[in-house]
């Protein structure tokens, strides 16, 4: 048993009206009438003029009625010229957040996708959003820190952003059909897309997964379709299509465009066409003269197409390019369109309705790329209508055009449901100022906003059917900024440090607005907070209240008859890890610290440092006996007071210094330390000294040796 089915192309020059049986899995097309635009009635696809459309549509409905019965339903497509295409880029902070899931990027691409529409709009005269269907979108590209990446999904950084290419249906082409329709007593059986209907019998659902363009080239406009991933990714237009090539004809040869549109025709099946200007004059042209005339509109016809699809398919090529409608026709423009896509010839092609499966036709239907996009619009009715859906979206009721498997996105955006809405707002910063530096403490993210649908948990990519009930449940806002003291200090403004054997933690002397505080305490707007970390020894001792040892520091120095003397053996040693070091020494963390006191000298010790004399002595032998000779060489005194060479010096003591007793030892010197006396006996004698003659008056030295020897 066959059924009939009956379908409508309204096209910018023609109606094109169909019908087709089908009969077991296959279609057969009964009749094709093609009916004229008697004024321009049509503008880029959209209906300006319903009642010469509607006139149109009842002629064809008219006479096929005629042959074939009541018709009382009527499959059409919205022209693909109607759609509006837009590109959108957002941008998110996403420092200091979590790692990215799959559902901050389907909430990303919803706002993008959002922006495209309001972008839109500011070109668009209608400033509603609810006068536009969006019908697909694209990701063109991710990026993160400015730099593009494959997926976002578990990455981190400071900034991500998306770019989507979105495609639009003005919701007054689909209310203007409606209208047509209606004057001409036909009731609307299914919509679709005309590049959707092309697509369902080009190219089947398995091939839909390889990267293909398909291009429907009618009078006024070239179509276009992109196809990946097993879906259909962008739609695009041109406002270039086979009129260009007859207002080539007709401006080169000096035809009226009818004429040259008959000409056109004929290129692809005479030799020799025959041609009649406006000065009356007829002309029997050769096919190659007349193809190389079009040339150059066929080069700009190809450049625009080919700049189309580049910008729909991400900057790259297809894989394949299919070409329908009659535009499609133009000779040498597959070639043209290869050389500009880089791709080799048999990858552009030409589609007749010979390409479509499981199709047959009587013998009186041309095989024609012009019928392609009506014998798709038909079966799409059957195989795929697009129908519309009703969700409810918080308790509001949403009808949504069904062009393709619908998402909470698409309801969402249906609603005009602002995508910031999906996040709480992020909370205030905190702002203060640090050592005279801006410092701004990012607030809580915002919590992410919960969807349901029909009472189950849904993200944006979830997909819905008729009744459904969506919920969404704002997201939270995010907590104002907040932090302490410490939150500001880096790891280097703590030291730990070991001094005189204990282990200190030393950190920063912090004052806010000028009053000294504790590490923990909490920050408020437009405090300034100045932090002074220790860096020297010395700064680190008094840190540590430990300014008691910085006077043991003190270089070891005294007064001598009003000259200053520096002893360093007597001066305390400053210590760092080992090493010495000076006060000013900076400190790291782990360090070790440690003042070695020097004991205070003696008067002694402190005349052997500055190799001075308190006394002098020598060692002698006389008459064969040690004799040891002993005299003060210096008085030392603080004021009046007489010191011993036992008495101790402290750093800073002011010393009288006399040197007394300076002349040298001399031999008679000895009697005065030795028992031994000259006899009183008038006995002669001889002084000997180191076994030489010498006399009483003479210098010795330690270690002489001294002796009186009797002659008689």
């Amino acid at each position: 048993m066959s059924s009939k089915l009956f379908a409508l192309d309204i096209g910018t020059r023609s109606v094109v009206g169909i019908i087709l049986e089908e009969r077991e899995q296959a279609f057969h097309v009964v009749d094709i009438l093609v009916e004229e635009h008697k004024e321009r009635a049509m503008v880029d696809g959209q209906i300006h003029n319903v009642l010469k459309v509607a006139e149109a549509i009842q002629s064809i409905k008219t006479q096929l009625e005629a042959k074939h019965g009541l018709l009382e339903k009527v499959s059409v497509a919205a022209a693909g010229r109607a759609l509006k295409t837009e590109q959108a880029i957002v941008h998110m902070d996403i420092k200091n957040r979590p790692i990215f899931s799959d559902d901050d990027i389907s909430r990303l691409e919803l706002s993008a996708v959002q922006k495209a529409q309001s972008n839109l709009l500011t070109h668009e005269t209608a400033k509603q959003t609810s006068h536009y269907y969006c019908v697909g979108y694209s990701v063109l590209y991710y990026r993160l820190d400015g730099e593009e990446i494959g997926s976002l999904v578990d990455q981190q950084g400071i900034e991500a952003s998306i770019e989507v290419i979105a495609t639009f249906l003005p919701r007054v082409v689909v209310e203007s059909l409606l209208s047509a329709l209606k004057r001409a007593n036909l009731e609307m059986e299914a919509l679709t897309l005309e590049p959707i209907a092309a697509i369902n019998v080009l190219i089947p659902p398995t091939m839909r997964r390889l990267n293909v363009a398909l291009v429907d080239i009618g009078a006024g406009t070239s179509d276009i379709a992109i196809t990946d991933y097993g879906t259909v990714i962008a739609y695009g237009m041109v406002p270039n299509a086979g009129d260009e090539i007859t207002e080539a004809l007709s401006d080169h040869y000096l035809l009226d465009f009818p004429l040259a549109e008959n000409a056109k025709r004929a290129i692809n099946n005479q030799e020799f066409i025959q041609i009649q200007d406006i000065l009356g004059f007829d002309q029997d042209i050769p096919k190659e003269e007349i193809i190389k005339a079009i040339r150059p509109a066929t080069e700009e016809l190809a450049t625009s197409i080919s700049a189309e699809i580049l910008r729909l398919n991400n900057n790259q090529s297809p894989k394949a390019v299919m070409l329908v409608g009659g535009g499609s026709l133009t000779p040498s423009l597959t070639k043209i369109l290869a050389e500009k896509l880089n791709l080799p010839e048999n990858r552009v092609a030409v589609r007749g309705i010979d390409a479509i499966q499981n199709l047959t036709k009587e013998e009186h239907i041309p095989i024609s790329p012009e019928l392609v996009t009506p014998i798709g619009i038909a079966i799409a009715a059957k195989r795929a209508p697009v129908q519309y859906m009703s969700v409810e979206v918080n308790q509001q009721v949403i009808r949504l055009f069904e062009l393709k498997e619908m998402n909470v996105g698409d309801a969402f955006l249906a609603a005009n449901i602002s995508a910031r809405k999906l996040y709480g707002k992020p909370g205030a910063a905190l702002s203060v100022q640090v050592n005279g530096r801006d410092i701004h403490i990012p607030g809580e993210h915002g919590k992410p906003a919960v969807i349901q649908v029909n009472g189950q948990a849904a993200n944006t990519k979830t997909l819905i059917k008729n009744k459904d009930k969506i919920e969404l449940l704002e997201g939270q806002d995010g907590k104002p900024g907040q932090a302490t003291v410490r939150d500001l200090l880096d790891d280097a403004s703590t030291k730990t440090v070991t001094f005189q054997g204990v282990m200190h933690i030393v950190e920063p002397t912090v004052k806010v607005n000028d009053v000294k505080v504790p590490l923990d305490t909490p920050l408020k707007e437009r405090d300034k907070i100045t932090v002074e970390t220790p860096q020297t020894v010395e700064q680190i001792l008094h840190s540590l209240q430990k300014e008691s040892y910085l006077s043991k520091l003190k270089p070891f120095t005294i007064q001598i008859n009003k000259k200053n003397h520096y002893i360093p053996e007597f001066s305390t040693t400053l210590l760092l890890n080992n090493s010495p070091i000076k006060l000013q020494y900076p400190v790291q963390d782990d360090d070790v610290i440690q003042i070695n006191a020097a004991s205070t000298p003696t008067l002694q010790q402190v005349a052997d440092q500055l190799e001075r004399k308190l006394v002098d002595q020598i060692k002698v032998t006389f008459q064969q006996q040690d004799v040891e000779l002993i005299k003060e060489c210096a008085h030392v005194s603080i004021g009046e007071k007489s010191l011993l060479p036992e008495d101790l010096i402290t750093n800073g003591t002011s010393l009288n210094w006399q040197e007394v007793n300076s002349s040298p030892w001399i031999f008679q010197d000895v009697f005065r330390f030795s028992d031994w006396t000259l006899p009183n006996s008038t006995r002669s004698f001889q002084i000997i000294k180191n076994g030489q003659a010498s006399g009483f008056n003479e210098d010795i030295f330690g270690g002489d040796q001294l002796e009186i020897i009797f002659t008689n």
